[in-house]
């Protein structure tokens, strides 16, 4: 495993292929359970002609393909030539065989998190990306949730965080542990609002209904002096996406199911004494995350910007992962 620190460098400015109609032309590989949303999402774009879709069952693609009225492809590779940008929506094992191609051709990509299933992997496809010089996005939607992008704007610097993921089994994921399917959104949550090196990580987890551990603890300590506290399941009776922020005179609380923002700040008293404590629910308009990050990501091509989550944002989430996983596995009998 890698030290705790990576070298981070911005893409390359991309350079939309020179084909390009006035509508950006995408397609999305794998339509599955997540997938058929990012079709249907493009499809609804007005700036986007959806191009084609492609996935291993020939009968899942037909149908979305029919329904968003493009055409469905056997192979990936169908789509080179044929579109701007490509959403890879795949079994992570599956991600640098699938992608490789398209980011060689230099079609624009919103990779689907965790980026890989190796931080090897990763770095493939990241410097991928960077000699292509095209946008490369890590679909860590919960960046785009409405009460998130209020939360960044008001936490100052975080002290204390405790960021809870839990829900009920599905049969969905099981091919993977608790921490890539769940626990890597509030790790990338967490490292974007400490911005601070890991000084030090223990983990905690056990395999209840799979092979892989199915709930799992991590306490991540940053030089900063920040400490966060992250829980995940896949098994317990109530569903619960919630975070805790305390900071300097100061604490938030969000649950990203309603994107509702509670704050509190303690504000000094002239008088002395005990600060003058104000707590308010704030006023939020939810939004559809992957709707919000899809548009986004359109617009990051468009403008030739780089991506809120790009490569390496989306590589360090995964080698905290993983170092997450190799404190569980050290600790099992």
């Amino acid at each position: 495993m890698p030290g705790n620190r990576l070298q981070y460098r911005p893409l390359r400015s991309s350079a939309v292929t020179s084909g390009m109609s006035s509508k950006l032309r995408v397609g999305v590989v794998g339509v599955g359970y997540l997938g058929k949303f990012h079709a249907r999402i493009y499809a609804s774009l007005p700036d986007v002609e959806l191009v084609g879709v492609v996935d291993a069952d020939s009968a899942t693609a037909a149908r979305i393909a029919t329904e968003y009225q493009c055409t469905a492809y056997a192979k990936p590779e169908e789509l080179l030539g044929k579109v701007d940008a490509v959403s890879i929506v795949v079994p992570t094992i599956f991600h640098l065989a699938v992608a490789r191609p398209f980011l060689e051709s230099g079609v624009h990509m919103l990779m689907e998190k965790p980026i890989a299933p190796t931080y090897e992997e990763g770095l493939q496809l990241v410097e991928l990306a960077e000699r292509a010089g095209v946008t490369f996005q890590v679909g860590h939607l919960e960046r785009y949730n409405a009460g998130f992008m209020e939360l960044v704007k008001r936490v100052g610097k975080p002290r204390f965080i405790e960021a809870t993921r839990i829900g009920g089994f599905s049969e969905r994921a099981t091919d993977v542990d608790v921490v890539t399917d769940l626990m890597i959104h509030d790790i990338d949550i967490v490292m974007s609002l400490v911005k601070s090196p890991i000084r030090d990580l223990r983990a905690i987890g056990v395999p209840v209904l799979t092979e892989h551990a199915d709930i799992a603890n991590a306490r991540l300590e940053f030089e900063s002096g920040a400490v966060a506290d992250v829980t995940a399941s896949r098994i317990s009776a109530k569903k619960q996406r919630r975070i805790r922020v305390f900071g300097v005179n100061s604490y938030h609380a969000l649950d990203f199911a309603d994107q509702q923002v509670e704050e509190v700040i303690a504000h000094p008293n002239p008088a002395g004494g005990r600060p003058d404590i104000k707590s308010e629910k704030l006023s939020i308009t939810p939004t559809a995350p992957l709707d919000a990050e899809l548009a986004d990501f359109v617009n990051t091509v468009r403008a030739r910007r780089a991506p809120l989550i790009d490569g390496r944002t989306g590589l360090e989430a995964l080698r905290v992962a993983l170092m997450v996983k190799e404190r569980i596995a050290a600790c099992q009998p």
